[in-house]
């Protein structure tokens, strides 16, 4: 007989896996779309503003300031093109595991939403939604204030 005690380990092997699906379920409900928006903005008020239709479907958050600069996250794009091809790019593969008969410029399902300043001249935010089209997008949804939510 030994003189020593062997001692009891505890196995850790669940209790990481459970701190592991812990993380996992948190990180998929965390929900980014309020950090896409910019809270700078002033948006316009219409009687008539209402929540956008297909709110679960895939969307695309651009903040447009008065001056007509894109604002995404925070970030200010300075390659405005380039950010929309990328997105579009994106937006056209997820769209492929449902529909791969879809190209490249074809209409995409993905939902705009444009967030602009109110006192954005009209030929920048044109613009922007122009760059939209170019790219395959057909659906937008101008966002705006409720006038029973500000003034």
């Amino acid at each position: 007989m030994s003189g020593g005690h062997e001692g009891a380990e505890p196995d850790l092997v669940p209790m990481l896996d459970m701190v592991f699906q812990l993380i996992t379920f948190f990180m998929l409900v965390i929900n980014f779309k309020a950090a896409a928006m910019d809270l700078d903005l002033k948006l316009p008020v219409v009687g008539s503003a209402r929540p956008v239709e297909g709110a679960a479907a895939d969307l695309l958050v651009l903040n447009v300031n008065d001056k007509g600069e894109l604002r995404v996250y925070g970030a200010l794009i300075t390659d405005v093109e380039g950010y929309l091809k990328t997105e579009a790019m994106a937006s056209l593969a997820v769209a492929q595991r449902t529909d791969p008969s879809l190209t490249f410029g074809k209409d995409l399902p993905s939902t705009v939403v444009i967030r602009a300043d109110k006192r954005t001249p009209f030929a920048l935010l044109n613009k922007v939604v122009k760059t939209c089209q170019d790219y395959g997008y057909r659906s937008f949804a101008l966002k705006a204030m409720n006038k029973a939510e500000g003034g």
